[in-house]
């Protein structure tokens, strides 16, 4: 598959991460020759224990490092065909580049309804119509039912509902979902796995979504990447890494530790599988 940025925009891929490298407060390296794909219209998951190096990769592609002392020392970013490597997070969102940053981040003190409009700002500047605060209210029931409600006086899961509903306000093309699943009851979870694959299929919005919970992530994505020490090891389609004894092992539960995650750092043949390491 042709993953130049000089593709055309109908067939260069939603993001493009190559080789890249981030440095925090000058000298910390968080990442080390990470490369990822997401094509135009799938869901790509990417997983990894705690500390992996998993939000950086998306703080980095939408922009935001800057803010937390941290830089892209190396590597390429594309957005459908174009280098995004130096744009600024509010010209990316304008771009068509949504990111639901973990813990969710709505606006307490404003209500639904002013939260969502807040997500129409990414629009400024494209032409079509203005917000569609009712293709989020259609997602997401429950929010037209609180619309004038303060976003503070929400439930956890009603607060994923709305970060989401704010991003989708802004009709992205690539969406960027942190932990969406954090904090959250089981059978909210399913539910918003389940609307976030309609968002896909039927808006064709592509996503990158971050997640601990590999099965739930595997399930929804085409394609998966796992992180070890801010490097891929592991990479494949969700079914190859769905029969993966080692990704069973240590991602999806089966392995008698009563639910414990462990790392792929403890697996003694790590090392010895050259294709994790490339």
């Amino acid at each position: 598959m042709d993953q130049s940025l000089n593709a055309a925009p109908d067939s260069a891929p939603a993001l493009l991460v190559e080789n890249l490298e981030v440095v925090y407060h000058h000298s910390i390296q968080a990442l080390r020759g990470l490369s990822v794909h997401v094509p135009a219209g799938a869901i790509v998951a990417l997983l990894g224990s705690n500390g992996a190096g998993k939000t950086t990769v998306l703080k980095a592609v939408s922009g935001i490092l800057p803010m937390e002392n941290g830089r892209v020392a190396a590597g390429r970013l594309g957005l459908f065909g174009e280098n995004i490597g130096t744009r600024p997070a509010h010209d990316l969102a304008r771009a068509g580049m949504a990111h639901v940053r973990e813990g969710r981040h709505v606006f307490e003190d404003l209500t639904v309804e002013e939260n969502l409009k807040v997500g129409a700002g990414a629009l400024k500047g494209r032409g079509g119509g203005g917000p569609e605060l009712d293709l989020a209210f259609n997602y997401f029931p429950r929010l037209a039912e609180r619309r004038q409600q303060l976003a503070g006086y929400l439930s956890g899961g009603e607060q994923q509902m709305l970060a989401i509903g704010r991003a989708l306000v802004g009709k992205p093309k690539l969406m960027l979902l942190d932990e969406p699943s954090l904090g959250l009851a089981p059978i909210v979870v399913v539910d918003i796995f389940d609307i976030l694959s309609r968002i896909n299929r039927e808006q064709g919005v592509a996503m990158l979504v971050v997640e601990q919970n590999a099965r739930l992530a595997l399930a929804a994505a085409s394609y998966g990447y796992i992180m070890e020490n801010g490097r891929i090891v592991l990479n494949g389609t969700s079914a190859t890494l769905q029969a993966d004894a080692d990704v069973q092992r240590f991602y999806l539960g089966n392995n008698g530790a009563a639910g414990q995650q462990l790392s792929f750092r403890d697996v003694k043949h790590y090392k010895r599988r050259k294709r994790w390491l490339s």
